[in-house]
């Protein structure tokens, strides 16, 4: 059940990312109000790192600040590796 959750939680806050990063370079596009970056980092630092990472690379967004080459991909591995040691508390 626990594993469910788990499971489910990261599915959401990466779709989240990934759609939060598509409207910010939507509003960027049209001059309009834009997400503010602690919103993005807060949202890819709570499990929807990887998520964000391919609204990066697929839309192009952010890709040039230096804050986010760095803290995305590193949010992404340690997102990683907590996977990797629950599953790995799971089932060995």
């Amino acid at each position: 059940m626990l594993y469910t959750v788990y499971g489910w939680y990261l599915a959401c806050m990466n779709l989240l990312a990934f759609s939060l990063c598509g409207a910010d370079k939507l509003k960027a596009r049209r001059n309009r109000w834009r997400i503010p970056e602690r919103t993005l980092f807060g949202v890819s630092g709570l499990g929807g790192a990887w998520g964000f990472l391919i609204g990066m690379m697929l839309f192009r967004h952010k890709t040039k600040h230096r804050s986010f080459q760095i803290l995305i991909p590193l949010f992404s591995v340690l997102w990683l590796l907590l996977t990797g040691w629950i599953v790995w508390q799971r089932y060995f």
